[in-house]
């Protein structure tokens, strides 16, 4: 087995191991000090991966629905955390949860799962682009409480996703040969930055999650929630569609990339506990989507 093949197959497992060395050691929590680099190469590396000519061939109509589902997640996301009376720091970080792009291995579930691969990578691209605008919005629509900058957020935005997104993909528009040879490592690569971040992120949080059982309990309970509900609305605006499209519908809405929001919330300088939510809905996530991928696999 490769190193790559050992850091994809096994990522639910380095994500879980991850987050219990950061909470046991909180002085991991330094790797948070490059966040943004992180960042930068998680979101550039996968983006190598995608091609101009994956997303000529999608109906607008797919997009469209796939979109309806991401809009409604930091509203739903905001009403779990109001309906479990949480804190505004964690109710940021639920709306931040909700309101980011689909989780990066949307695409590897949703081929494992038998759905419409482009699609979900299609949908991932757009609302990366999109969220410079979206996510500052919704959380000053939503959120009330804290003060929350959204100059810091676009500029992470910026400079962190839809700069190193747009990058990437021109770079294989250009040299499709050269960038197409290591296609193997970028996910590796990318997966790599995610369990970095989320350890570092956990770190910052062990003294929350050692001291308060009951928040934290809270924050499982919301999370769990907002997963299932995801994955529900997927399937509620995609349910007249063909079964490759539910599929990618399911997962794109369903799936929060966990990591972007983490690494925002601390680049951004909003409160450390607003990432808490993140953490714990990697670990949700990693189960559920896997779980939904062998069971959509099983019944095609």
């Amino acid at each position: 087995m490769s190193v790559t093949d050992l850091i994809e197959d096994y990522l639910p497992l380095w994500i879980l191991l991850s987050v219990g060395l950061g909470i046991a050691v909180p002085s991991v929590a330094v790797v948070t000090r490059a966040s943004t680099v992180i960042l930068a190469v998680m979101i550039g590396s996968i983006s190598l991966t995608l091609s101009i000519e994956q997303f000529s061939r999608i109906p607008v109509r797919a997009v469209g629905l796939i979109l309806l589902g991401h809009v409604t997640m930091p509203v739903l996301a905001a009403g779990v955390a109001g309906a479990l009376e949480l804190s505004p720091e964690l109710t940021i970080g639920f709306v931040v949860l909700g309101a980011v792009t689909p989780e990066l291995v949307t695409p590897v579930m949703t081929e494992l799962a038998g759905g419409d691969t482009a699609l979900s990578t299609t949908a991932l691209v757009v609302t990366g682009v999109g969220s410079v605008g979206f996510i500052p919005a919704v959380i000053t629509r939503l959120v009330g409480g804290v003060p929350v900058p959204a100059t810091p957020i676009v500029e992470q935005l910026l400079v962190a996703v839809v700069g190193p997104m747009l990058i990437a993909i021109g770079l294989r528009a250009w040299q499709p040969d050269r960038v197409s040879e290591y296609d193997a490592c970028y996910p590796a690569i990318s997966a790599t930055m995610v369990v970095l971040i989320i350890g570092g992120v956990a770190a910052a949080n062990a003294a929350v999650i050692r001291s308060n059982r009951s928040l934290l309990a809270g924050v499982v309970a919301g999370v769990v929630a907002l997963n299932g509900l995801g994955y529900a609305v997927g399937l509620l605006v995609s349910h007249r569609e063909d079964r490759p499209t539910r599929i990618a519908s399911i997962l794109s809405v369903g799936m929060r990339d966990f990591a972007v929001a983490a690494a925002l919330v601390i680049a951004a300088g909003l409160p450390t506990v607003a990432s808490l939510p993140a953490v714990v809905f990697g670990v949700v996530e990693m189960v559920t989507s896997a779980g939904l991928a062998r069971w959509f696999g099983r019944t095609d």
